[in-house]
């Protein structure tokens, strides 16, 4: 084999879903490998609710845009197929941003060895993104205390199960947000949490009252929406509220409006928006945290894998559908 293919980011999004006409299949010579550079075939490629930041012009946002032209930024796991580099040896399961590219030539930046002895999809669900995510913004900004009542939403999703599973580890009430009565099933009867409403649900606020009686201490917030309000009406004083992501606003012109900020005085309540590019320093110790964990069996998952590196196109849509159930993977 000579050549590759990868997907270039060619137009950027103007509202709605997310199709081929945004990318351009292209087919490239396998590179070179020089000296200090190794060649990564990439096996699993990870899709994440971050790409419609990345794929827009905002460059006042935490990462620059994805140029025009370039391969679709993403992380993925993949294996050394040639090495001219003295840390990285053939034959080494490598992990970080490679973009959506059947082949990765990298120098070492941001990749990372993988030595746990778990399949591709175990790692890119638990230990990438989603896990480091959960981590940071738990411990850093929600700093659960047990006895206290955690609402995370986008419950059922990769970085919002975890979440939710880390909380109930610690001896907190944890209450997650889903979008359907399979997703509420599986994370009440699955993974543990102590109840679960659809927002898609008519009485939503009533649900929300009767599984929080003691009040909410944490949000966790990974979706924004209608939900956001009534979290916000019934947070306890001096709440703490990690701000992940907003996907329901993502694909609209003008977001909705956010709740009052009267009762962030009132409440004295701590609101902290957060990006783990800001913390990639901290991935051994967010690590250090969370495998103790999944060691102990305290952390399940299900991937939801797409197969093909094309399907990336249009597999972002299912983030805004709520039809992916668990963490979004490409397979190659």
């Amino acid at each position: 084999m000579t050549t590759y293919t990868a997907i270039n980011l060619i137009a950027r999004p103007s509202g709605g879903p997310i199709g081929p006409d945004l990318f351009e299949v292209v087919e490239k010579e396998l590179p070179h490998v020089g000296e200090g550079q190794f060649l990564v075939k990439q096996n699993h490629m990870s899709l994440d609710p971050a790409m419609f930041g990345w794929m827009s012009p905002d460059t006042e946002s935490y990462i620059p845009p994805v140029a025009l032209g370039d391969v679709m930024r993403s992380s993925g796991i993949g294996e050394v197929v040639e090495s001219n580099h003295p840390g990285f040896q053939v034959g080494d399961r490598v992990m970080g941003m490679m973009g959506w590219t059947q082949y990765h030539l990298s120098d070492g930046t941001g990749l990372n060895k993988v030595a746990a002895p778990l399949p591709d999809e175990a790692i890119l669900s638990v230990f990438a993104l989603p896990g480091l995510t959960a981590t940071q913004g738990l411990y850093s900004i929600g700093k659960p205390q047990k006895g206290e009542t955690l609402v995370v939403s986008g419950a059922a999703g990769s970085v919002g199960s975890i979440v939710g599973q880390l909380a109930k580890a610690d001896g907190l009430t944890v209450i997650g947000v889903v979008g359907s009565e399979e997703k509420a099933q599986w994370i009440v009867d699955e993974l543990g949490f102590d109840g679960a409403v659809n927002y898609k649900s008519d009485n939503v606020a009533e649900q929300l009252a009767a599984l929080t009686p003691k009040g909410i201490d944490v949000y966790f917030e990974n979706t924004g929406g209608p939900i956001q309000h009534h979290v916000f009406d019934r947070m306890n004083a001096h709440g703490r509220v990690a701000v992940c992501g907003l996907i329901a606003d993502y694909a609209k012109q003008t977001p909705d409006l956010a709740p009052n900020w009267i009762p962030i005085i009132k409440k004295r309540l701590t609101i902290q928006g957060f990006t783990m590019p800001d913390h990639f320093g901290e991935i051994p110790a967010l690590l250090e945290k969370l495998t103790p964990y999944v060691m102990q069996g305290k952390i399940k998952h299900r991937a939801h894998v797409l197969n093909g590196l094309e399907s990336a196109m249009t597999g972002l849509n299912l983030f805004f559908t709520g039809q992916n159930k668990g963490k979004l993977i490409v397979k190659l």
